[in-house]
C-alpha cells in the first residue's frame, strides 16, 4: 500500500510518499481501508518534534480517518466488512492506504455524513466538546469565548457551545475570519488585530460584550498574547480552557489570578481523554453525530488533497491560512 512516511523529526517538506507492506489485524483490531483523513494542527507539530508525544522514526503520521472495514479481528464484536467508521489512533497511521486500528477506537459513522467530514469530525469536533462538556461543565445561558474561531477546532467550539445553549463570543485575526466564524452561529465578533483593539485590548473587548462580568468559559487553542489578554476576562468562578498553543508561544500564568478571579485553568488533552476513557468518548460521538443530523454542527471542509501532497496540506494548516479544516482523499 502507499503512505506518508516521517523518517526524521524536522521539516514537513521531507515526507515521502512510499510503498509499505500492508498491515495486519491482530484478533483485537479492525482493518480499515482509509477513504479520507482529516489533518490537524497537532499533527504538523508532531512530525516537526514539538508535540508531546514523539513515536520512533520511521512512522505513518495522522491522526483520525474515515475508512471501511475491510477485515475484523475475532474479538471485534459489532463490527463487519464494509462498516464505515472513523477512527482515531494511538500509534498515527492515517496518513495511508490502509490502516489497523484497536476497535474501541473505531465508531460506526451514519450514511449521510460524507467522509471527508466524517474524517474531521474527530479530533476538532471531539476535542471541542471534550473540552466543552467534561472538563468546563458548560451551561446553557453561560458565556463562551472561542480564541482561534476560525480554525478547524475554533468553528466546532463555537458550534458546539451553541449547541449547548451558551452565548458564543468569537475572537478571530481578521474579518473574513469571523464572518465565517458569525455563519457557524457566534453572537459576538472580536477582530483582535483590528483598528478598534489598539485603543482597548481584548480583555475590554470581551467585558463589553458580557455586561463586565467577564467571560464563564474561555476555550484557548491559541496561547500567546491572545492568553495574556484574554484570561484577565475571566468571570468569578470561570474555567479557562488550556487546548493548545497555534501561536507558537506557551504563556506564562500569573498564579495569583487564580485566586483573586478564584477562576479554573483546566487543560484539554483529547489524546489522553480517548484512551483512558472510551466509552465516554463513543458517548460523546454519538451526540454529536444526533447534532449532526440536525444540523448543530458541521464539518466546513476548505480543502481537500490527495496523498501525494500530504505535507502540502499541512503546510497549509501549519501557516494558519486554513479556514475551517482540511481533508486528504486516499482512495
Amino acid at each position: 500500500m502507499k503512505a506518508i512516511v516521517c523518517h526524521e523529526y524536522g521539516d514537513i517538506s521531507k515526507l515521502t510518499v512510499e510503498e509499505v507492506a500492508d498491515p495486519v489485524a491482530g484478533k483485537s483490531e479492525l482493518l480499515i481501508k482509509v477513504l479520507s483523513a482529516g489533518i490537524n494542527f497537532p499533527d504538523g507539530l508532531l512530525i516537526q518534534g514539538l508535540y508531546q508525544a514523539k513515536p520512533p522514526t520511521p512512522f505513518i503520521p495522522g491522526m483520525e480517518c474515515c475508512g471501511e472495514v475491510l477485515s475484523a479481528g475475532s474479538d471485534c464484536k459489532g463490527f463487519k466488512v464494509g462498516d464505515k467508521v472513523i477512527c482515531s489512533s494511538p500509534n498515527y497511521g492515517a496518513f495511508a492506504q490502509q490502516l489497523t486500528i484497536d476497535h474501541r477506537f473505531a465508531i460506526p459513522v451514519p450514511a449521510s455524513i460524507p467522509a471527508d467530514q466524517a474524517c474531521n469530525l474527530l479530533v476538532a469536533h471531539g476535542t471541542a466538546h471534550h473540552a466543552l462538556k467534561q472538563r468546563a461543565s458548560l451551561k446553557a445561558g453561560e458565556t463562551l469565548v472561542v480564541l482561534g474561531a476560525a480554525g478547524g477546532t475554533g468553528i466546532a467550539a463555537v458550534q458546539i457551545g451553541k449547541a449547548m445553549g451558551a452565548t458564543v463570543i468569537a475572537v478571530a485575526s481578521s474579518q473574513e475570519k469571523l464572518d465565517l466564524a458569525k455563519q457557524q452561529g457566534a453572537d459576538h465578533l472580536i477582530n483582535y488585530s483590528a483598528q478598534s483593539l489598539k485603543d482597548r485590548n481584548l480583555k475590554d473587548a470581551i467585558r463589553s460584550y458580557t455586561d463586565n462580568k467577564g467571560a464563564n468559559v474561555i476555550y484557548d487553542p491559541v496561547g500567546g498574547s491572545a492568553f495574556d489578554s484574554s484570561v484577565r476576562a475571566m468571570a468569578r468562578n470561570g474555567r479557562y480552557l488550556v487546548v493548545g498553543f497555534a501561536s507558537g508561544t506557551i504563556p506564562k500564568f500569573p498564579i495569583n489570578l487564580a485566586l483573586v478571579k478564584e477562576l479554573n485553568l483546566v487543560g484539554v488533552f483529547w489524546g489522553t481523554f480517548v484512551q483512558k476513557e472510551p466509552l465516554v468518548f463513543a458517548e460523546n460521538m454519538t451526540e454529536l453525530f444526533k447534532w449532526a443530523d440536525q444540523g448543530k454542527v458541521s464539518v466546513s471542509v476548505d480543502r481537500t488533497f490527495p496523498l501525494q501532497h500530504t505535507a502540502d496540506a499541512l503546510s497549509y494548516v501549519m501557516d494558519r491560512k486554513v479556514k475551517g479544516k482540511v481533508a486528504v482523499s486516499v482512495q
